[in-house]
């Protein structure tokens, strides 16, 4: 099992950014808020360079990840998926290619695809971080079990501003410089 009570370090660490698309967003609760936070996350991985991965549910019948998240991850190939969870085989391999013990979720739904993901993760011996503040779901209800449940399995149930400076680690650095205006 992974160290649940290691400290988060970019050469342990991943981000996973999970199914944030257009047309399930209009109806998340906080949508705005949530893309938000889910953009300062990917912002501050990529100064940090924590590896950045996302994923797609049906992007046939509920489009393409939204403009604001895909403007951030320029470049990314993004992990087509049918099941709820993202544990599958093109994730499972991207990840051990990868080598990081340590995995930061973030996307939509709570209740749904980022729970069972954590879950699947959490069973594979990743520690799992879920930032609350860019996750969502449709119900704050169903949401706030999810993160009850989440945590109740071993993962750790955060928020972005803290696991963004517990990578970063230090005050001082050119990365703490440009990490600033990235959480304020």
């Amino acid at each position: 099992m992974a160290d649940v009570l290691g400290k988060l370090r970019p050469e342990t660490a991943a981000l996973l950014v999970i199914d944030v698309q257009d047309r399930l967003l209009p109806a998340i609760s906080e949508a705005e808020q949530r893309v938000e936070y889910i953009r300062r996350m990917i912002e501050a991985a990529k100064v940090l360079q924590v590896p950045i991965l996302a994923t797609e549910q049906y992007p046939a019948g509920l489009g393409r990840t939204c403009e604001t998240i895909q403007s951030c991850l320029e470049g990314i190939t993004y992990i087509e998926k049918m099941s709820f969870s993202a544990c599958e085989q093109r994730l499972i391999d991207r990840l051990a290619e990868l080598d990081r013990s340590q995995i930061i979720v973030v996307g939509i739904e709570a209740h749904v695809c980022v729970q069972q993901t954590t879950l699947d993760l959490l069973r594979m011996g990743y520690a799992v971080y879920v930032c609350t503040d860019a996750v969502g779901s449709r119900r704050t209800l169903d949401a706030a079990v999810a993160f009850e449940r989440m945590r109740q399995a071993g993962a750790i149930v955060t928020t972005t501003e803290s696991v963004t400076f517990e990578l970063l680690g230090r005050a001082g650095t050119e990365a703490f410089k440009k990490i600033l205006p990235i959480v304020k």
